[in-house]
């Protein structure tokens, strides 16, 4: 397989231990460096400091790098947005090619199943973009869930999109939508989102009792564990869907399309709320790690 494995996470694996995917889109277009960095190597700390060991996934030279150095996460963080972000459609020519790629939601979870990863903890995943119904722009996050081993612990989907849209898809695609502690959809930024999910676990040990079941069965497809952002910094719901609605505007005026649409919206959210969107999107992936990683060591039990 065109893959490489941090000995410490194969080592894991082989003893039966909890290994914590993390994506790497997020270090090269989810935020400026050097904050990007700081943040990725806290997200490792969170999940060490909580028993487990992390893997930050990426592509680089043309190989699936499961478990990317300091220093390599590090040569992420400074080229940026010139590396590209990579899902399942880009996958062979980043490969033959030798190239770099960030991955995206979809393409962290298929290098995590390749590796025997189940768990992989990251911020929001896609979903049904807002117009879809004109535009047809849908995540392959989506597919991904509904076909692939990896359960994704997240703090729902991202609040740009259409929320009722993607919890019919994940549906469809027979992924359970599982809240940690809620029976209500977080949406990203805020708490709520009046959308409810399928169950409500209570704790770590619940949700492993599940995802153990589902693997048991032999029934393929992700598992959505959606973990609600902390209440002290949770935005204002009626504020921040305000700027999401003027940032889709802007958006739309310049034309902007695929899968540039999200990184451009989530900067320009961060820009116009002065950098708090950017400051609570970091404070829900650090308490998304702490929950995964407690998920994952149930699990291993």
């Amino acid at each position: 397989m065109n893959i490489r494995i941090k000995p410490e996470a194969e080592k894991a694996l082989k003893e039966g231990r909890p290994v914590v995917a993390l994506e790497s889109t997020i270090i090269s277009h989810g935020m400026p460096y050097p904050q990007n960095v700081e943040t990725a190597l806290k997200v490792e700390k969170i999940v060490r400091e909580h028993g487990g060991v992390p893997v930050t996934i990426g592509i680089i030279d043309g190989v699936g790098v499961i478990g990317m150095t300091e220093e390599e996460i590090e040569e992420f963080g400074k080229r940026g947005m010139s590396i590209p972000k990579v899902s399942r459609r880009d996958l062979p020519v980043i490969f033959a090619e030798k190239s770099w790629g960030a991955t995206t939601v979809a393409t962290t979870m298929i290098l995590a199943a390749k590796a025997g990863v189940e768990f992989f903890v990251t911020g929001g995943i896609g979903g049904v973009h807002r117009g879809a119904e004109e535009t047809f722009d849908i995540s392959a996050d989506l597919e991904e869930l509904g076909r692939t081993n990896v359960t994704v612990i997240c703090a729902g989907a991202k609040a740009i999109l259409d929320l009722p849209k993607t919890l019919e898809v994940l549906e469809t695609k027979g992924v359970p939508v599982l809240g940690y502690q809620t029976e209500e959809l977080p949406a990203f930024y805020t708490r709520t989102s009046g959308l409810k999910v399928d169950y409500c676990i209570k704790d770590a040990a619940d949700a492993a009792r599940i995802v153990h079941a589902k693997r048991d069965f032999g029934l393929d497809g992700g598992i959505l564990i959606t973990n609600p952002i902390p209440e002290e910094y949770s935005m204002d719901p009626e504020a921040i869907n305000k700027v999401i609605a003027e940032a889709i505007e802007e958006m739309d005026e310049k034309g902007i399309k695929g899968k540039e649409c999200t990184p451009f919206l989530l900067a320009k959210i961060a820009e116009i709320t002065e950098g708090k969107s950017l400051a609570a999107n970091i404070r829900l992936v650090f308490n998304n790690a702490a929950v995964g990683t407690e998920i994952a060591k149930e699990y291993c039990k």
